[in-house]
């Protein structure tokens, strides 16, 4: 440390701390100024403030690390020759320039992903999964540019660093093979477009909506069970139903014992479907409630009742009351349920 500081001056560090606390500075009274108008909603939302805090933090690091490289850009020691590699003589200047490099490559495709490919994506009306298929491909491939550009600047070779990571991808593979089959999954996923962000899906009975498709896993955010994080290779290899665009029904099955009045059953139905149809909101008027009659067994007479609903959400609620209000009905008008078909082996 001693040797480090007898490069410079008492004054000289002097004016880079006080600089350097200077920018800081800066950064807090305008985040505390945008903070208060956003506290006074004077024309500002969270949102906007949360999007202008984090562009203030991401200046002010810039500006810190620009400080640090022209304040003592004329110091030998900046570029002193930390090491040789490939005929690359990597300093302290290097390794930091490397860091921007991949930081900086980040941070621009956020905010050219947010602000200027997804206002295109809108005017030209391109759908909202092939968008964030495209936005992902962009981002991928100028990471890894990035990343090799960085790791040349400080003398890595990539040869000799792929040839290595093909030796240790032979001896982890085997303990590895879901991560690369998810990862493989993910690729496919996003190319062939199977499931798209903001579709709905049921996955064992639980349905939401797909948030977000990464090159590991998918995140489906339920409204009862919260997110799921469920591994790509899932959706490849298994049946996943897409609800997007189906017609959403809340159903109820009911099972009469046989040698009632097939036609007085389905008018109690009706009628239940109905008084649920006018006293609960989320429910749909057009196409009316459907009543059917699908099934005659020796002891049962079983009926389907379907109420389209606005979504996912109300239908559980409407199936609740339906039933309610089903089993009032029949108790009024001494209409008696099918009793359950017991296998006697289970008694023995």
């Amino acid at each position: 440390m001693a040797d480090f500081l007898k490069h410079f001056s008492d004054l000289q560090l002097a004016w880079f701390i006080g600089l350097f606390a200077a920018v800081i500075l800066v950064n807090v009274v305008l985040k505390g100024f945008f903070n208060a108008m956003s506290a006074k909603k004077i024309g500002m939302k969270k949102g906007v403030f949360t999007s202008i805090s984090s562009l203030l933090n991401w200046v002010t690091f810039y500006c810190l690390i620009l400080l640090f490289l022209l304040y003592f850009s004329k110091n030998g020691w900046l570029f002193y020759p930390l090491y040789s590699n490939g005929g690359v003589d990597v300093s302290l200047f290097l390794i930091i320039m490397a860091v921007m490099i991949v930081s900086l490559a980040d941070r621009l495709l956020k905010l050219v992903m947010r602000y200027v490919l997804t206002p295109v994506y809108d005017y030209y009306r391109v759908d909202r999964g092939l968008g964030y298929t495209f936005n992902q491909i962009i981002y991928y491939t100028v990471m890894i540019v990035a990343l090799a550009v960085s790791f040349t600047s400080v003398g890595i070779d990539l040869t000799a660093l792929g040839a290595l990571l093909g030796v240790l991808g032979i001896g982890i593979g085997f303990g590895m093979r879901n991560v690369a089959g998810n990862f493989v999954s993910g690729i496919i996923i996003l190319f062939e477009r199977p499931i798209e962000v903001g579709e709905v899906i049921q996955i064992d009975k639980k349905i939401g909506q797909v948030e977000k498709i990464r090159l590991r896993s998918t995140i489906v955010r339920t409204a009862k069970e919260g997110v799921l994080i469920v591994p790509n290779q899932y959706f490849i290899e298994q049946v996943i139903k897409n609800r997007t665009g189906a017609e959403t029904m809340a159903q109820v099955s009911v099972s009469v014992e046989y040698g009632e009045d097939t036609e007085k059953v389905e008018a109690l139905l009706q009628e239940a479907a109905v008084k649920i149809a006018e006293r609960m909101d989320g429910i749909l008027s057009v196409p009316a409630p459907d009543i059917r009659f699908v099934d005659l067994r020796s002891r049962s007479m079983d009926f389907l009742v379907e109420i389209p609903v606005i979504s996912f959400e109300i239908k559980e609620r409407v199936e609740s009351h339906l039933r309610h209000s089903i089993v009032r009905l029949f108790r009024e008008n001494d209409i008696t349920l099918a009793s359950p078909i017991i296998d006697p082996a289970l008694l023995e």
